[in-house]
């Protein structure tokens, strides 16, 4: 569907079912009241007033509909979170209201005793594009839920809105879905119909009102909606057919889908989005990667793919011991500046060891010691507060700096023994499920240990069942597999850690199915970036993060030949996925990927292999070549290719 598409719109009487009778209701009693709510106020309200109220009840009605109808994050915050501000920082009303920047100065946020931000400060500024990044589990999902519920003082003219949960299965189109998000053009059109039925009837008095429903129409661009609504469907991957089917009928991701293509419709002021790739597959991670380059509103994203955030994000806020921290630019200017902060600070500390060191040599206690520098931190902070004119630091008592913490991850697969080829292939393959077009006919392919291939093509083409007839999960209908005979193939994916036994620890696990000592199998288990303390909780209490850590440090004591990877990235931190890009790269055996994290794939310089018309093949060009082509059969307009976007950062 084209950007540029423009059509009429005759057909959005249809409203999302459990929400219809509430929002006809809702439309009757409005223009019923109309001239009762204005003649008779409780007090006479200014124009102005008036339209800042009416904005407020629309986004309301908005988030009344979106809450029944799921996907907006809906979800309550859990009783055992408690949140404090500062009350220095508590602005005045009018002040507040008349905001377009969210400022929260020394917010606490507790959870189970466990403190996630002490005195943090959250500062968005109208129109730019964050990314919020910091280590898994320390609170950053919290942060966004809590701003959706305005547990913070968020000026009212600000409506937010949280992509969290998928929309509800129920028999409304998935496009019907994302029109109805639109409370205020829903209602307007209704309004709009009911008139020219009163119109008809000869009713006179409702003309100069039906003129203005039909400037309103016109003012938000009533006409363009379904067009873009389409657009944003395509682009996250419905074609036609899909974007008129009833959500009843799609899968937990695809209506996961619906649900963002529903707020990117919306555009609210603050678009919140936690891990939105997750539930996408390449084709439409490239196509939300350009649209949102595009976004003219607020943005604040959670995610662990870092060209997304290279090429979305305006600045980058950074989680780190429970302070949230601002830098300018995308994440890779992030970590070139956090890189040299970090610097700074080893040299600072070590700089506070030695002082302390020497107090004490002079005599001092080890407690005078460390008032005398606590001290002269004091006295530092208070200089940079006159100097720079604002007040990060905490307001509490002045503490010994303490030192940087490394997270360091390292990933690394054992080299496997020469092979004679053929390796592993297909030849003259055919496949399909019964009652359904074949995926593959007389499809070949084929793969030695130097090869690196990243397989390519839209969801529900076949890349699984492709990987499927690799492993010798599936047999073809036609063709064969070709396969050493001595061939080990080692496959990790994002349910990887499903089959790893309930009862057991990490480090028991590896210990039995490998006959490792208890030390070594602690050794793996921190190669791949767990944390020692979870090596000995059961796995029933892992996440899922530290799950894929446990499957990967398995599947590197399975020394296999050959790597098979599908969507790897899913349960990965950002510092993890460039270790694993690190160890692919070290690694002697081959590899397939199928993955939507952009970085990866090229990283790993992968070869390009694409799924289309019922083959696989190498395809003419590199990864940017394929994003073009991509986005130009979408009809979109191209934003800076991320390769372009890279070079820029390395100036």
């Amino acid at each position: 569907m084209s950007g540029k598409t423009r059509g009429k719109n005759k057909s959005n009487n249809a409203i999302e079912n459990g929400a219809a009778d509430d929002v006809a209701e809702k439309i009757t009693e409005k223009i019923a009241d109309v001239e009762i709510n204005e003649e008779t106020p409780s007090k006479k309200l200014t124009h102005k007033e008036k339209k800042k109220l009416k904005k407020q009840q629309e986004y309301e009605r908005t988030m009344e509909i979106l809450t029944k109808a799921g996907g907006q994050g809906h979800s309550e915050l859990e009783s055992n979170f408690t949140v404090s501000q500062s009350q220095t920082q508590q602005r005045g009303n009018q002040q507040l209201d008349n905001a377009v920047d969210i400022k929260v100065e020394n917010f606490s946020i507790a959870a189970k005793g466990k403190e996630l931000f002490t005195n943090a400060s959250l500062l968005i500024a109208q129109g730019r594009r964050y990314g919020l990044v910091g280590p898994n589990g320390h609170g950053k999902t919290t942060l966004l839920r809590h701003i959706a519920k305005r547990a913070f003082n968020i000026p009212p003219t600000i409506d937010v809105l949280y992509c969290e949960q998928e929309v509800i299965a129920d028999d409304t189109p998935a496009v019907e879905v994302v029109l109805n998000a639109d409370v205020k053009c829903k209602e307007l059109q209704m309004e709009c119909k009911k008139l020219e039925e009163l119109t008809e009837q000869g009713d006179t008095t409702v003309q100069n009102r039906l003129q203005e429903v039909y400037d309103e129409l016109k003012a938000i661009g009533a006409d363009s909606a379904e067009p873009r609504a389409r657009r944003i469907l395509a682009g996250l991957g419905f074609n036609r057919a899909m974007q008129n089917r009833a959500t009843k009928n799609f899968s937990g991701g695809w209506r996961m889908r619906v649900s963002l293509a529903r707020a990117l419709f919306l555009e609210p002021t603050l678009l919140l989005l936690d891990e939105p790739t997750n539930h996408l597959d390449l084709n439409a991670v490239i196509w939300l990667d350009n649209y949102l380059q595009g976004w003219k509103k607020t943005l604040l994203v959670v995610s662990h793919d870092q060209s997304f955030l290279d090429n979305v994000c305006t600045d980058v806020i950074h989680l780190d011991q429970q302070k949230l921290f601002y830098y300018k630019g995308n994440y890779s200017m992030f970590k070139k500046m956090y890189e040299q902060k970090r610097k700074e600070m080893i040299k600072a500390y070590e700089k506070q060891e030695k002082r302390l060191k020497d107090l004490k040599a002079a005599g001092q206690s080890k407690k005078q010691a460390e008032k005398k520098q606590k001290e002269a931190l004091t006295r530092k902070q208070e200089k940079n507060r006159t100097k720079m004119q604002k007040q990060e630091e905490d307001t509490g008592p002045t503490e010994l700096l303490q030192k940087p913490r490394e997270y360091i991850v390292k990933f690394s697969f054992p080299d496997p023994p020469p092979l004679q080829p053929p390796i592993l292939g297909l030849q003259n393959v055919t496949f399909g499920y019964e009652g359904q077009k074949p995926l593959f006919i007389d499809a070949d392919f084929g793969i030695d240990l130097n090869s690196r291939v990243a397989i390519l093509g839209p969801n529900g083409v076949g890349k699984s069942t492709f990987l499927k007839l690799l492993m010798g999960d599936i047999t073809p209908q036609k063709g064969e597999i070709t396969k050493n005979h001595r061939l080990r193939i080692g496959r990790f994916d994002q349910h990887s850690g499903e089959h790893l036994t309930a009862e057991e620890t990490p480090a028991e696990y590896l210990m039995r199915l490998f006959d490792l000592p208890y030390e070594k199998a602690r050794k793996q288990l921190g190669t791949f970036g767990l944390s020692s303390h979870a090596h000995t909780i059961k796995m029933k209490d892992l996440s899922g993060g530290q799950k894929a850590r446990v499957a990967l440090a398995e599947l590197c004591l399975n020394a296999p030949d050959v790597l098979i990877l599908d969507e790897p990235t899913n349960n990965l931190d950002i510092e993890s996925i460039d270790a694993l890009a690190d160890a692919i790269n070290e690694y002697k055996g081959g590899v397939i990927i199928v993955s939507h994290d952009e970085r990866l794939i090229r990283d790993t310089e992968c070869c390009l292999y694409v799924i289309e018309n019922q083959q696989i093949n190498a395809i003419d060009g590199d990864f940017d070549d394929y994003r073009k082509e991509l986005l130009e059969s979408l009809g979109e307009v191209i934003n800076n290719p991320s390769i372009a976007a890279n070079a820029a950062v390395l100036q």
